[in-house]
Formats: C-alpha cells, sequence, structure tokens
C-alpha cells in the first residue's frame, strides 16, 4: 500500500470532524439509550407487562411512523425520527454493525457526502412504500408502526455494492471476500429476520434497497440528489460555527489584477499538511474532485515514501 492510500485509510476515523457515518451512529445510539431509558421507568413504576403496554400507547406513537395517514399529518416528525428509533439491543447493534460495515467502505471510496443521503432518501422510501401498502392494500396490513434503520441501511448497502461490487473484505482469507457476497449475505438476514407475514416491512426494506439502486444510477447520469441535502447540512453546521470564512471573494480577489494564465509552472513542496489538506477533500468529496496539481503531489508523496 503506498503513502496516500495507507494515510488516508488513517484518517477515516471515529473521531474525524465531519464523519457522517459516526454522526448517524451516533444519533441512532442516543436515541435508543433515551428511548431504554424511558421505558426502563414505566417498567418499573407499572411493572410487566403494563409499564410496557402502556410506554407503546403513550411514547412509541410520538416517535414511530403510524400506518394511518391522518396519525402521519399529526405527527409529520416521525417521517424523520422512526428511521432512528429501535427497541431492542440486538436490533440496535445488529443494525449498527451492518451500517458502519458498508458505510465505511462508501465513505471510503465517495467521501463523506454521500452515506447520510443515502440513508435518510431509502429510509423514507421505505416509509413512503410502508404507508402505501396499507392504504391500497389493506389486508396485508400486519403492524401499526414502521421504525428502525434497516430500510435506510438496505439502500447505503445496495449503493455501496453498485459503486464497487468488486470491492474485498478481509484480504488476508485468499485474496478477500468480494463486497456483494456480504450484501448477500445482509440480504438474507435481514429479509429472514422479519416476522413471517409481515409483508409491510418486506416492501419497506426492499423498496429502501431500490431507492439505493435508483440513487447510484443517477448519480452516475449526473443528478447528484445529495447536493441540497449537504448544502443543507453545511448551513446548519455555519449557524454554530460563526468563525467559519463566508463565502465569496476575499479582499485580495478584489484589490489585485489576476492574469488569466500564469507566467510561471510553480512545483510545490510536497509537506505533510499539505497532504493532509488533500487527504481531507478525498474524504469529504472523493477522488475525482481532485485537481491535477492536487492528484501529481499525491503520486510524488507515494514515490517518495517508496523510494
Amino acid at each position: 500500500m503506498n503513502y496516500s492510500e495507507r494515510k488516508y485509510r488513517q484518517r477515516v476515523t471515529l473521531g474525524q470532524s465531519g464523519n457522517s457515518l459516526v454522526i448517524l451512529i451516533a444519533i441512532s445510539l442516543v436515541v435508543f439509550v433515551a428511548f431504554a431509558f424511558i421505558k426502563a421507568l414505566y417498567y418499573f413504576n407499572h411493572g410487566n407487562p403494563d409499564g410496557l403496554n402502556l410506554y407503546h400507547q403513550n411514547i412509541f406513537p410520538w416517535v414511530a411512523l403510524s400506518t394511518d395517514f391522518k396519525n402521519v399529518l399529526n405527527h409529520p416528525w416521525t417521517i424523520l425520527t422512526h428511521m432512528f428509533l429501535q427497541d431492542s439491543v440486538w436490533g440496535v447493534f445488529a443494525n449498527m454493525l451492518w451500517l458502519w460495515a458498508f458505510g465505511f467502505v462508501m465513505q471510503e471510496l465517495t467521501g463523506n457526502r454521500k452515506v447520510a443521503p443515502i440513508f435518510i432518501y431509502s429510509a423514507l422510501a421505505g416509509a413512503l412504500a410502508f404507508i402505501l401498502l396499507d392504504y391500497f392494500i389493506p389486508s396485508l396490513r400486519n403492524g401499526d408502526y414502521l421504525f428502525g434503520a434497516s430500510a435506510g441501511i438496505m439502500g447505503v448497502a445496495i449503493a455501496t455494492t453498485m459503486v464497487a461490487s468488486d470491492y474485498r473484505i478481509f484480504p488476508m482469507l485468499n485474496g478477500g471476500i468480494p463486497l456483494w457476497i456480504l450484501t448477500c449475505v445482509y440480504v438474507l438476514i435481514d429479509l429472514a429476520m422479519i416476522p413471517v407475514g409481515d409483508t409491510g416491512l418486506y416492501v419497506a426494506h426492499i423498496a429502501g434497497g431500490l431507492m439505493g439502486f435508483f440513487f447510484i444510477v443517477l448519480l452516475r447520469k449526473g443528478y447528484d440528489w445529495s447536493e441540497w441535502m449537504n448544502n443543507f447540512f453545511d448551513w446548519v453546521n455555519d449557524l454554530f460555527n460563526p468563525d467559519k470564512p463566508k463565502k465569496g471573494k476575499t479582499r485580495k480577489d478584489e484589490l489585485f489584477y489576476k492574469p488569466g494564465k500564469a507566467p510561471f509552472k510553480k512545483t510545490p513542496h510536497v509537506t505533510q499538511q499539505r497532504i493532509d489538506e488533500i487527504l481531507d477533500k478525498i474524504n469529504q468529496k472523493g477522488y475525482s474532485f481532485l485537481t491535477e496539481e492536487e492528484k501529481e503531489l499525491l503520486k510524488r508523496a507515494s514515490k517518495e515514501d517508496m523510494s
């Protein structure tokens, strides 16, 4: 592994600034702990099963997505909150493990700005399919509420596999296991864990996977559905970061003449700071957004490291 590859892999870490994958996992875990605490209070105050029944009657409907469209209109925030709600320790552990497995690969290949939009779009597609199924085919209805990250994770898994189906994990095992095999295992386990006859959940998870598929298809055609969402995230982040420089012309741009062609070609020095800046750019936007000068710097850094 050359210098640039090794350094880049080191920078996709839990503590990385702007790591959208870690943010998604953190939100899910915080929500799980908060509602597990509330459930415990109901359990100790009312006993079992009365406490759990009261919890699901009084608290659950405020966060989970109802199949009743009128309830959705009365609680519109559940369109977003349901995808972060988990109701069991095993469920949250398995979902976060799968999200990390596929999200890490996606983030490593495309940067920080694709995982969260794909997850959210896929979860929304699953929610829409869940409600429409109940509305048009009520005979297939088996549950009153939809919750959990499975539809979003399914979308991330399918999208990641489309981006790099030949990506190999565990390379020490005879050259590695292709990513598409891991995806097949995940899909089979996910669908097998759904209670028999719960058609709504099957449809929601499949709809999430289809959204991940169409996201990559449209991205390859030049339609990036994540752009507006990332711009919104940046705007929200800037509200809490007043020291960040505003976009627009700098004083130097306004006062000094800028010729259209450089009078000479400069060869920048390969410094650790400059390499780190380029790796951050790869992490945020992907390798394809690098300039020719930045690509050349990475090549030079790799050669110097190997020599």
